[in-house]
């Protein structure tokens, strides 16, 4: 759901909506089992670029929310020391300790108490946002990477392959189903400057 606002957002405004910390007591179970980026994993992960989440994480520490050039909201990640928390967390049944730099910038109080789930909530400063919005129903097919390894020969080389996965989902498109709506009505309207309107003519006359 994509909300248009009136007047610009302050980022103080930002910091009332929408959090990037590990909270205390209530919502701290929620946020450390649904709201946590864990690590991407090996060097070779497609989530992994030059050595780097491709996800930008871990983030940095910042005391208070700003916003960048592109005013998109850098969120306030407090350490550990400035009252920032911490958690635990098992990967791999390994205990792996985070701080607000692992955590999705998406809690929201209300929405995370009342459904104890993965809810993102991100606050759009641009045109982008619809790009954002509607680039997953139009995507396409989904796509799979996996690997093909020789169980005779140790290569450390993994070579991933694209592979096209057709699930029942694509039944909706392959119908020919609607997958956008618009409400109201979106009507294009014949608007010309004077003398440019169009003209309309049949070739074969």
């Amino acid at each position: 759901i994509l909300f248009w606002l009136v007047n610009k957002i302050h980022p103080k405004d930002v910091v009332r909506i929408i959090s990037a910390e590990i909270p205390d007591k209530v919502l701290f179970d929620v946020v450390v089992q649904n709201m946590i980026h864990r690590p991407c994993g090996p060097r070779n992960s497609p989530y992994m670029q030059d050595i780097k989440c491709i996800k930008r994480y871990p983030r940095e520490f910042l005391q208070e929310t700003q916003t960048d050039q592109d005013c998109y909201p850098l969120h306030k990640r407090r350490k550990p020391e400035d009252c920032g928390h911490e958690a635990i967390i098992m990967i791999n049944d390994q205990e792996v300790f985070v701080d607000n730099r692992w955590v999705v910038p998406a809690i929201n109080p209300l929405l995370s108490k009342t459904f104890k789930a993965h809810i993102k909530v991100e606050y759009c400063s641009s045109v982008k946002s619809i790009k954002y919005m509607f680039k997953y129903i139009n995507n396409g097919i989904e796509t799979a990477v996996f690997g093909i390894q020789n169980k005779e020969s140790n290569n450390k080389i993994t070579k991933f392959e694209m592979g096209r996965y057709i699930s029942s989902n694509e039944a909706w498109k392959i119908l020919k189903f609607p997958i956008s709506k618009h409400n109201p009505t979106v009507f294009l309207l014949a608007v010309h400057l004077e003398n440019g309107q169009c003209v309309y003519f049949n070739p074969e006359t």
